[in-house]
């Protein structure tokens, strides 16, 4: 183990093949977020859906997700690792299915939701996972991670807009192919070890981990920053009036520089500056870009710009802020990341049908209006939880502590 400050290059590629076998499943269950997105369009003219509608499709697997977060550290607990991976991958996969068949955009917007339950059971037990098994301490872990979320939002809408210009079936087809293929790899690297029998842990737990001023204060930063996060993501095919294959590719080169300022320009910032002041900088000027957007929203390549600017910004929130999570208090890294996601996502849940109904009831400028408001009350928070948030800031004194730390409080 190395400190955030020592981890390289070298060691965050020597990993144990359960750690890539978990993060190529990542890969896919993150493509599962913008998947969708460049499709929304081509789903309401087909299946004769309203704008507010098809933003449901995000509203109902992200709010399943963050509720179902709650709980998943009750169940991995008690179930193990290994089998609540490969349950939450069942589940995207048998739903995924099902939303490909179907003819009726409500049948969606409820498998999307069973969609979610799975993406829940996953996404939150692969990062206590990966921070537990990955060699390079926990900042090595969660870079990898991070490059994960990267990726797989990168490719999701590329993946989405290719098959999307075929039938708004291929990319659920798409995904059910992708999910069965990492359901095997979980099955045949990630081994029964110490991890298969954890300390079980309480149904209250991430309740009352959301008591800890630190904790609570990031969850709370999050809530109202993924509400930016996912206007930006969910609205914008429409004002952008561009084919599925157009915004896929648009979204692609958002997720690329998502990808890219999440594995190399957040460490370097955070060599160089408290994490909280790394937050303090970027909400702001994710902020800036979101009201730019309202300006530019009637001018496709201003839009264009504000969004790949976005992806950039995005990336070294998403990896500072997931740091500070894992840092923030002794709870069990599966706890903390339960509380944490679960508040999360419900913000992103409410984001999408929100903006679509501001953007009808006074102007598109309006959704993005709400987005970048949502964000600076993000940055506030890391303004009036400046106390709580100290500890984030702290760089640990000793590997062996950190290594003991992270064993310790691995319960998925």
């Amino acid at each position: 183990m190395v400190s955030q400050h020592t981890t390289s290059g070298s060691s965050l590629l020597k990993q144990p093949s359960a750690v890539w076998a978990i993060a190529f499943a990542c890969v896919v269950a993150f493509m599962g977020i913008g998947l969708v997105d460049p499709i929304l369009p081509a789903i309401a003219a087909s299946l004769h859906a309203s704008p507010t509608q098809t933003e449901l499709l995000f509203t109902s697997y992200l709010a399943v997700t963050g509720v179902a977060m709650f709980f998943t550290s009750w169940v991995s607990s008690r179930i193990g690792a290994k089998r609540t991976l490969m349950i939450g991958l069942g589940l995207i996969v048998v739903f995924s299915v099902l939303a490909a068949t179907t003819g009726s955009v409500w049948n969606i917007i409820d498998f999307r939701a069973g969609w979610g339950l799975g993406n829940a059971l996953f996404i939150s037990t692969a990062l206590a996972t990966i921070v537990g098994a990955a060699s390079g301490g926990t900042a090595s872990a969660i870079i990898l991670y991070e490059a994960a979320l990267g990726l797989g939002i990168a490719i999701g809408p590329l993946v989405g807009g290719l098959l999307g210009s075929i039938s708004w079936r291929g990319p659920f087809f798409g995904v059910t192919t992708l999910m069965a293929i990492a359901f095997v790899a979980i099955l045949v690297f990630l081994r029964s070890s110490g991890v298969e029998k954890p300390q079980p842990t309480k149904l209250s737990a991430p309740f009352r981990a959301l008591g800890h001023p630190a904790l609570a204060a990031l969850a709370v930063t999050a809530l109202f920053y993924n509400i930016g996060f996912f206007v930006l993501l969910a609205y914008t095919p429409y004002p952008l009036r561009f084919s599925a294959l157009g915004i896929g590719f648009t979204f692609f080169g958002w997720g690329v520089g998502l990808a890219i300022t999440s594995v190399w320009i957040a460490p370097i910032l955070t060599r160089r500056l408290p994490r909280t002041t790394v937050l303090r900088i970027a909400l702001p000027i994710l902020a800036a870009d979101l009201f730019a957007a309202a300006v530019f929203v009637g001018s496709q390549l201003g839009l264009v710009l504000c969004v790949i600017i976005g992806g950039l910004v995005l990336g070294v929130l998403n990896t500072v802020l997931t740091e500070s999570v894992m840092e923030a208090t002794d709870l069990p890294r599966a706890v903390a990341s339960s509380a944490y996601s679960a508040v999360r996502f419900i913000g992103g849940a409410v984001a999408p049908p929100v903006a679509s109904l501001l953007a009808s009831a006074i102007a598109p400028s309006a959704a993005y209006v709400f987005a970048g408001s949502s964000v600076v009350v993000a940055f506030l928070v890391t303004v009036v939880a400046a106390r709580a948030l100290r500890r984030v800031d702290a760089v640990p004194e000793d590997a062996l502590e950190e290594a003991a730390a992270i064993g310790a409080g691995e319960a998925a």
